[in-house]
């Protein structure tokens, strides 16, 4: 199957993946001369096709996957995610050369940072310890408004700083010169090092952004990176194309000339574009067509740390009743959403963190699923989903609700896509049928409806949430009162109370209780979410590329793939 180009031009090409690019440049070093390479006769320009138009390709900004995968390629932190050789994605260092870790008698720890000596920007200035200061301190401070501001609250005063009651200058990170970083946090946080390469936290150039403001990312002038790729063009609704950084110092390793992210949401125009060689790679393909493209090897499925749900906007009513959202949750059947709809071997959903997080405290076991136990029965046979309903339709009596009787018509909201369509026709279906209810169903484009949720303007939303690292917190903080990921705008005190417990100690076994309690506020108690399966994620490749890599976290990695002869 064709699914590449050869040209005697460079194409448009963008990749994706974690990592940001900060700060205010001003080294000392000299700016690097790129080797000069003789052209080359052929070129390889891979085109792949992620989501539609990315809501923001700001690293503080981002809160997608497909924006991630992005940034994993324009960008490069201190720590980055490389190919174990099998396929895997293993953490090694990035920008940094090498780090020393310091635990104080004060219970903080430093982390000090050295930096490569031969890093540099997308413009060949080099790449200072500054700008990663610049970076961390924009991501929290309050008038960024970042949704991940809270990746970075185990940095001494972070929490401080979002709750505007410090400056962002006294954030715990400094630069006493130009290739060293130390970063102080306040407890010995376990998933430290992944938040080092996650986009959140990534460097990004100061003076740019002060002077171009908000329409920093829309330029390729502007849109100033550190990683292996930069951008060269982003034709809105239609594509984002990247060519290699010659100024990265892996330039010479790398495989495309060019990747063009094509930005699209229709499943049948993405699936014909990549049976016609247009597309490299897809993650997108139409419900009906899920059976026969595993049947002929097409589909490839691999794991993914994540759960599909439904958020209620438990400040709106009616789903400001836990009864009434208990419900709900109840009267999906996930079985036959994973049965008959998704099809590439989802596990209905018990509760919300996903199986496959580890939990250092479970006794004899080493996942947070397994020690957490089950909210509710999955309904696996028709007797189970009968009484799931029958609890479901109590509640809503309760609630004062019977049969539905004087239930509002209220809408769910999902974004266009050929799977979430027909899991929203289901859901709809269902609740009609058990609970009595009217629900009406609405889409809108991805970056619009991501503003949607998150601007808490719904009743219901289609929701899901990929780990960030492999920590139950990854699935749990985002629900935090102040959480800017809190689209269910959910408030609790004394879950708030639950999460930073377990934020704030470094005993293994403590925070793992910590989270137990927080969870079984979240769903044993408040019933925030209507969690729906356990994610898998699938996608088709062209055969002949190879050298691509993945981790769980959702991230493809494209700039070392090459073509088999």
């Amino acid at each position: 199957m064709k699914q590449w180009k050869k040209t005697t031009s460079l194409l448009l090409a963008v990749l994706m993946l974690t990592a940001l690019a900060a700060g205010c440049s001003g080294g000392t070093a000299a700016t690097p001369t790129p080797a000069p390479t003789a052209a080359p006769a052929e070129t390889f320009d891979l085109a792949v096709c992620l989501a539609s138009n990315p809501q923001t390709i700001d690293p503080a900004l981002n809160s997608a996957v497909d924006g991630a995968v992005m940034l994993q390629h324009f960008f490069e932190g201190l720590m980055k995610w490389t190919d174990d050789g099998a396929g895997n994605a293993t953490l090694t260092n990035g920008q940094a050369a090498s780090y020393e870790k310091v635990e104080n008698e004060d219970g903080t720890v430093t982390y000090t940072f050295k930096l490569r000596d031969d890093i540099f920007w997308s413009d060949g200035k080099p790449v200072v310890a500054g700008d990663f200061v610049y970076a961390w301190q924009r991501l929290v401070t309050p008038a960024t408004a970042a949704d991940y501001n809270y990746m970075a609250d185990m940095v001494v005063n972070a929490n401080e700083i979002m709750a505007s009651e410090a400056e962002p200058s006294t954030l715990g990170v400094s630069a006493p010169d130009d290739t060293t970083f130390v970063v102080n946090i306040t407890y010995d946080c376990p998933y430290f090092l992944e938040v080092c390469a996650f986009p959140a936290l990534l460097p990004v150039r100061q003076d740019i952004i002060e002077a171009n403001g908000d329409q920093w990312t829309f330029d390729p002038a502007t849109y100033l990176s550190n990683g292996i790729y930069k951008m060269t063009e982003w034709t809105q609704n239609a594509q984002i194309v990247a060519v290699p950084n010659e100024y990265h110092y892996d330039a010479a390793n790398l495989g495309p000339d060019s990747i063009t992210f094509k930005l699209m949401d229709d499943d049948n125009a993405i699936l014909n574009a990549f049976k016609a060689g247009d597309l490299s790679f897809i993650e997108s393909v139409p419900v009906d067509e899920i059976a026969t493209l595993k049947a002929d090897g097409t589909l490839t499925v691999v794991d993914y740390i994540g759960t599909y749900y439904v958020c209620y906007n438990t400040q709106k009513y009616p789903f400001d009743d836990a009864r009434v959202r208990r419900a709900f949750t109840l009267a999906i059947d996930s079985q036959y959403i994973v049965d008959t709809i998704t099809q590439t071997g989802e596990v209905p959903a018990t509760g919300y963190v996903p199986a496959g997080v580890a939990d250092a405290a479970g006794a004899g076991s080493d996942d947070f699923r397994t020690v957490g136990g089950d909210y509710w029965t999955a309904p696996v046979d028709d007797a189970t989903y009968k009484a799931n309903c029958d609890l479901a339709r109590e509640l809503l009596t309760e609630a004062g609700y019977p049969g539905g009787e004087g239930f509002p018509v209220v809408e769910y909201l999902y974004n266009t896509n050929d799977r979430h369509r027909v899991i929203a026709e289901a859901l709809q279906s269902m609740w009609s049928t058990e609970l009595g209810v009217t629900v009406n169903i609405a889409n809108q484009d991805w970056g619009v409806f991501l503003e949607t949720r998150k601007d808490g303007d719904y009743y219901i939303a289609r929701n899901g949430w990929i780990a960030d690292y492999n920590d139950p917190i990854t699935f749990l903080d985002m629900w935090l009162s102040t959480s800017g990921n809190n689209d269910a705008q959910y408030n609790n005190p004394d879950y708030d109370a639950a999460i930073q417990q377990a934020k704030s100690t470094s005993d293994p076994a403590g925070r793992m209780a910590a989270m137990h309690e927080a969870e079984d506020i979240l769903m044993g108690e408040d019933w925030v979410l209507g969690p729906i399966y356990f994610y898998t994620i699938y996608y088709c490749k062209d055969p002949n590329l190879q050298g691509m890599y993945y981790t769980p976290l959702g991230y493809f990695f494209f700039g070392y793939t090459s073509l088999a002869e």
